[in-house]
């Protein structure tokens, strides 16, 4: 009589293997997760902002108001959703600040190179001056050394915000620098002075 124990055996055997094949697979997608996650939430280097506006500046602070200075690498793709951020605050804000967003051009690259969509956009937010910043001379000044920090400094030049307007790496939504800036332009007084930055470092090595 035919034996039906060897073809039980063989599979038994086919799913026990196709059990480790899946706890495998799940383990790798759980790691790639997880890998996403921590890139996403692991934010840049803080910058050390002087507490007064720098001297030696080529950039004016407003003798009457608030000054924003926002700082970007051109080819950050993480700085596309600050500047949605930077949008929103400046929308929605009472007091609207003088307004500067340097762009990074390191001095090894052509003319040019920084003029990416980032530029283009940053030149339509109103009242906006949107300006290269010849090998991160201003960045250096400023103490910058991320993609997306947002300095907000008030009429007497006094540093009240330094950090970054977006929750996560390339997220745009409502979060704790966008909600201190727009306090700060509307009442003047906001609950959080710094927050974390999340962008691709100004200074890479190939710059």
């Amino acid at each position: 009589m035919f034996s039906r124990k060897p073809f039980s055996g063989l599979f038994r055997r086919g799913r026990v293997w196709l059990g480790a094949l899946l706890v495998l697979w799940l383990a790798g997608v759980g790691s790639g997760l997880w890998a996403v996650w921590a890139y996403d939430n692991r934010p840049g280097a803080a910058a050390a902002a002087p507490s007064h506006w720098p001297t030696g500046t080529a950039l004016a602070s407003n003798p009457s108001g608030p000054t924003l200075v926002f700082l970007a690498h051109p080819q950050c793709t993480c700085t596309s959703a600050s500047l949605d951020e930077l949008a929103e605050i400046l929308a929605r804000a009472r007091t609207k600040p003088r307004t500067y967003v340097l762009f990074l051009k390191p001095a090894n690259v052509a003319n040019g190179w920084e003029q990416t969509d980032l530029w283009r956009r940053a030149a339509q937010l109103p009242g906006a001056r949107v300006l290269r910043d010849d090998e991160g001379v201003e960045a250096r000044k400023f103490g910058v050394e991320t993609s997306g920090q947002t300095l907000f400094y008030d009429k007497h030049g006094t540093l009240i915000f330094s950090g970054g307007i977006t929750g996560s790496r390339g997220h745009a939504g409502e979060n704790a620098g966008e909600l201190a800036l727009i306090s700060l332009l509307t009442d003047g007084r906001a609950d959080r002075r710094a927050t974390n930055v999340f962008g691709c470092p100004l200074f890479a090595e190939t710059d």
